[in-house]
């Protein structure tokens, strides 16, 4: 959960602690959340820079506009500064594994967004090859619709279809091959391009717990659904209630709140080799 700003010919993203389940926005926040998830996607842009720019100025207070360090406590780690960019209304998913709409799809199907995959595969079965599957966004608190490559291409044109799946596909395998070594199998991550004149950018967040799954590689298993490093204890909890998944969401009981936070803050550490600096 981002809040965005106006500043000069600049935006400011601040990451929150704020978490959404159910297409809901929780009262009880999550702590440091914010602080991963701009970190993390700082991380990636900088890793992933050579194979497409981004939209990333600075995460750095004091190279912030000078309005801006009145509020430098508040924006402190969990802030970026960046280009503007005109948004291309489609999320660029790419998949590995075949989990959560994917499976849906396949079972209903025997395909995912209109590519026909093998018969027989288990939930979680890693896919011969990474697919793009690009969803089209939809409007707050509705669910975003998985449409095919070509049903993309008349939203916003071939030429940019192909280079929007060229990027998102590479991306996702540099990703995949770090990752690997770093103990975590990242299972489906979605991506948001912006267009600055003719040139195309990676903005809002890149490969965070909040846009892809990760998976522990020693725990993964084919044929269940896997533990993530994300909001997983955060569903789970809810789906023992007694709550029609309409708003208001009900608040989190304080040990959800901690292993989630841990969580969060795990995925950092593994993929990064630090432990990130809370206070």
């Amino acid at each position: 959960m981002r809040d965005v700003y106006e500043v000069g010919e600049h935006l400011l993203l601040v990451a929150t602690d704020r978490i959404s389940a159910f297409d809901c926005i929780l009262p009880t926040p999550i702590p440091h959340k914010g602080r991963v998830l701009t970190s993390l996607s700082r991380f990636w842009f900088e890793r992933l820079s050579d194979v497409v720019e981004n939209h990333l100025v600075s995460t750095d207070i004091d190279a912030f506009p000078d309005v801006l360090h009145p509020f430098a406590e508040t924006l402190e780690g969990r802030s970026m500064l960046c280009r503007r960019a005109e948004v291309v209304p489609v999320e660029c998913v790419v998949r590995g594994y075949l989990i959560g709409t994917g499976w849906k799809d396949y079972l209903e199907t025997g395909a995912v967004c209109g590519i026909e995959l093998p018969p027989g595969l288990r939930i979680a079965d890693r896919l011969p090859e990474p697919i793009f599957t690009p969803a089209t966004k939809e409007a707050m608190g509705a669910h975003d619709v998985n449409v095919s490559e070509e049903k993309m291409a008349e939203l916003v044109g071939a030429d940019l279809t192909r280079r929007l799946r060229d990027s998102a596909l590479e991306i996702y395998r540099r990703a995949v091959a770090h990752a690997a070594g770093c103990g975590i199998i990242i299972a489906d991550t979605k991506f948001e391009f912006g267009l600055i004149g003719d040139s195309v950018i990676l903005i809002d967040e890149c490969l965070t717990p909040d846009s892809s799954r990760f998976w522990p590689v020693d725990t993964y298993a084919p044929g269940t659904s896997p533990e993530s490093f994300d909001k997983q204890f955060v569903r789970d909890y809810l789906e023992t209630l007694d709550w029609d998944k309409r708003p208001p969401a009900p608040p989190l009981p304080d040990d959800v709140v901690a292993r989630t936070s841990a969580k969060y803050l795990e995925a950092y550490r593994l993929l990064t080799g630090r432990d990130l600096v809370t206070s």
